[in-house]
């Protein structure tokens, strides 16, 4: 059985340099073999997906989840067109057409109806997958928990809390308590909190916390119609000022209202059934035609944490990140955190890569999370507003400078500014994803190709990479793609361009190749082979092994 020592050791890395303390563990000669590769705390959404991705590449994760059953209620109601390809890659995006409902679009509107934003969403978008997908949450988290359930190599532990957390040289110790007051002890090599708002694991590192203190309390209705009903567009932001208004879908046969508390309205009696019902009958929904599934008050809040990593120890999702929902952002950003860092932590626990190269998932996804923060903040303050001089003005203005213009389509993936990028055009971007043909097959290019790292070219120059960068390359199980024109075969090794998309988007960039990372932004791209070989050995020289690191037995 594999043996290693537990070390207490100062930390050099740049988020231990930040001043925070982490308890460590008391020296042993040697430990076993570790009870798990990964502890994730919490298993809702974000856990759940990163369990999946994790144990898809063949590690051991244990989820400690404190809620003995799971949560049946929904809290997010839709995700975007880029996530539903995250969320493809842990195996169910043959289901997801099953649970979701795509949007038509989402407009906002002053009290009388004209439309301050209009943007159309079409069902064929630059991901492959609608541009908007309606959903039940709990109907996703059921397709997750059935994926994690086939894979061997996941344990889920409910009514297990986590009370707390020590950091060692080379792992971690995590302490838990069940409700008979049982102790359970897990020794791991890395620890990731994925447990919400009110993360324990955030507030036992003492990790500091930036808050814009824009907060408002809202009312939350969900409603089953009892006959199917048509809402053009699907989602609806009402910026109305004697009560700023939002009603969307959230998934076959269920749609949301939430109602914003007013200025020196009580909170006492706001969630009660008949305040709901007297706020949703102006929109035709009564007792007679609709069930009201929930009515409840939450107040959203829009902070991050400043840290995401200390020691063997990461924050995901809403333990990282919280923010307004008008942008509806909240559950997308928590995918793209889990997908950012499970191949990350594939890479470091293969002996791949050092373990600074997780500090990059900080440096990539605060930036990000930080926007989106920012954009719905500047959407809510468009919306939370009752003052009727005011909103008479905004509306003014906002109708000045959209007269006589089109519904727009969303706006790309954003791209990542800074962290594990080659510099140079299109590195960081977002790959759209097409349809392409290989052998005989036709279909999405992440199906039909495969996922992980992807070298596409449109040209031969993957030919001069020379054996050792081939070698590189197939290390990290990356597929190398020669790109033929749509209506061509595609021979061994290539794909044909079907609906144009790969061709047309390499040329926007003046490009023959790119090497795109697992969570479809571009490592790098460049022109001929002599670029090429620049881009492979600029990604091998970042990822290169520490002396010191190893190589990290896979679970079996």
């Amino acid at each position: 059985m594999a043996k290693y020592r537990w070390q207490n050791c100062e930390v050099a890395n740049s988020e231990h340099a930040s001043g925070i303390t982490v308890p460590t563990m008391r020296p042993h000669e040697t430990q076993p073999q570790p009870d798990a590769d990964v502890v994730i705390v919490g298993n809702g959404p974000i856990g759940a997906v990163l369990s999946v991705l994790l144990a898809q590449r063949g590690w051991r994760v244990t989820v400690l989840e404190r809620r003995p059953r799971p949560y049946r209620l929904p809290r997010a109601t839709s995700f975007d067109g880029e996530t539903a390809r995250l969320l493809a890659a842990t195996g169910i995006g043959a289901d997801l057409g099953r649970i979701t409902e795509p949007a038509t679009g989402y407009q906002w509107q002053t009290a009388a109806g004209a439309a301050l934003l209009d943007i159309a969403f079409t069902t064929s978008g630059r991901y492959g997958w609608p541009d908007a997908n309606t959903m039940h949450q709990p109907a996703l988290e059921e397709l997750v928990a059935a994926r994690a359930a086939a894979l061997p190599g996941i344990t889920v532990l409910r009514g297990h809390e986590v009370v707390d957390i020590a950091d060692g040289g080379q792992g971690a110790r995590v302490t838990a308590t069940t409700d008979d007051d049982t102790t359970r002890v897990l020794t791991t090599r890395w620890v990731v909190g994925c447990d919400g708002a009110n993360s324990f694991v955030r507030d036992h590192l003492d990790v500091p916390v930036t808050d814009l203190g824009f907060s408002y309390e809202w009312l939350l209705c969900d409603v089953q119609p009892h006959e199917p009903g048509e809402f053009t567009p699907t989602n609806v932001q009402i910026c109305d000022p004697a009560r700023p208004t939002t009603a969307v879908a959230s998934g076959p046969g269920r749609r949301r209202w939430e109602f914003m508390r007013l200025p020196g309205e009580p909170t006492a009696g706001l969630a009660e059934d008949e305040t709901a019902w007297r706020l949703l009958s102006p929109f035709g929904v009564t007792p007679r035609n609709a069930t009201l599934l929930r009515s409840t008050t939450y107040i959203f809040q829009a902070r991050w944490a400043d840290r995401w990593r200390v020691g063997h120890v990461l924050l995901a999702g809403d333990a990282a990140h919280l923010m307004p929902p008008f942008a509806g952002q909240g559950m997308c950003s928590g995918i793209r955190d889990v997908v950012n860092l499970s191949w990350k932590l594939d890479l470091t626990l293969r002996g791949l890569a050092p373990e600074t190269l997780l500090d990059t998932y900080t440096e990539e996804r605060r930036a990000q999370a930080k926007e989106a923060i920012l954009a719905s903040v500047q959407l809510g303050r468009v919306i939370c507003v009752t003052d009727p001089a005011a909103a008479a003005e905004r509306d003014a203005t906002v109708l000045a400078n959209r007269r006589g213009k089109p519904p727009t389509r969303p706006e790309p993936a954003k791209p990542l500014t800074g962290g594990l990028l080659h510099a140079g055009v299109a590195a960081g971007a977002v790959v759209p994803q097409g349809r392409v043909g290989s052998g005989g097959a036709t279909g999405l290019f992440d199906d039909v190709v495969g996922r992980g790292f992807v070298l596409l070219v449109a040209d031969e120059s993957d030919a001069g990479l020379g054996e050792d960068r081939l070698a590189f390359l197939a290390g990290l199980g990356a597929r190398v793609v020669r790109l033929v024109p749509g209506g061509r075969v595609a021979g061994a090794g290539e794909v044909s361009d079907v609906d144009g998309v790969y061709g047309a988007y390499l040329a926007g960039f003046g490009v023959t190749g790119m090497l795109v990372r697992p969570d479809y932004h571009v490592f790098g791209a460049a022109s001929g082979v002599e670029g090429l070989r620049v881009v492979v050995d600029d990604l091998r020289e970042r990822l290169r092994v520490a002396e010191s690191a190893g190589v990290a037995r896979r679970a079996g």
